[in-house]
Parts: structure tokens; sequence; C-alpha cells
């Protein structure tokens, strides 16, 4: 889907941030990733401020709540910011639905080489999911991602 009306500057980076979220959520599954190409630690910078923001106890429902209500449900914000943030949470809900269904398969199985590819294979799909976001927000188009942007859609339109 194209942008429905001029997106300014800020309303890119803003967009672009909101993208911050899942890929701080899916740096537990980068583990073997991690181990076998150390230069891939340097997202951990990029989720730092994330990070120290998630130290406060109950960091997360209180980010998720205050997202969802000041931002996407909040008709004065630029419907390409409430866009963009309400895919990055169903991104984050996806991501937290992923990892209690490994966590269940961890404790009935030890699969321990399709746990591995499980976990990258997930790793590197919210990592390429999240860059085309940004990519496409910095451009001002709205990232279509199949079937995250029709949820998205049905909350924000």
């Amino acid at each position: 889907m194209t942008w429905r009306a001029t997106t300014t500057i800020p309303d890119r980076i803003f967009a672009c941030l909101a993208y911050l979220l899942p890929l701080f959520y899916v740096m537990p599954l980068g583990g073997f990733l991690f181990e076998m190409f150390p230069p891939l630690q340097a997202l951990f910078i990029v989720v730092l401020p994330v990070a120290l923001l998630y130290s406060i106890p109950f960091a997360g429902l209180i980010v998720f709540m205050l997202l969802y209500l000041l931002v996407v449900r909040n008709s004065r914000i630029s419907l390409f910011i409430r866009y963009n943030t309400m895919q990055a949470l169903l991104m984050g809900i996806a991501l937290f639905i992923a990892q209690l269904v490994l966590q269940l398969l961890t404790r009935v199985a030890s699969f321990e080489l399709l746990m591995k590819v499980l976990f990258n294979f997930i790793f590197i799909a919210t990592v390429a999911g999240v860059i085309f976001a940004v990519v496409q927000s910095i451009r001002g188009i709205y990232a279509e991602i199949p079937t995250l942007s029709d949820a998205t859609k049905s909350q924000v339109f």
C-alpha cells in the first residue's frame, strides 16, 4: 500500500523507532547465531536503550499498553506512525507466542538440532522483517508484511 499523505521526516523516524521492540524481543533467540557470527552482536548496541527501559519491573506490559493506547488509538497522531507502531506490536505478540511454543517444545522433547533450526529461523525472519519495515518506513511507504499487515489494517484503519 502506498502512503495516503505525505509523511514528514519526524513521522518516518518515529515509525522506525517502533521496530526496536520486536528486535529486542528476538535477541534471546539469536544466541546460536551470535556464537557463530560474532559481528551480529552489534545488534545489542541498537537495542540497548530498550534493554535499559525493560530493566524496570513490568516494563513490557506498561510499554505495550502505553503504545497501544497513546499511539495506536490516538487519531491525532499520524496514520503512518500508528500503522507502524501497531505492526511492531503485533510482531512482538507473534514472537511472544513463538517463544512460548519453543519453551513447550524444549520441555517436551530434546531435539537439539530442530530447536537450533527453529531459533535461527525465527531470529532471521524477524530481523529481516524489521529491516524491511524500517527501510519502507524511511522511504515513507507502508510496509506490507503478509498476515501482520492485514491484522494491522484491521486495528488501525
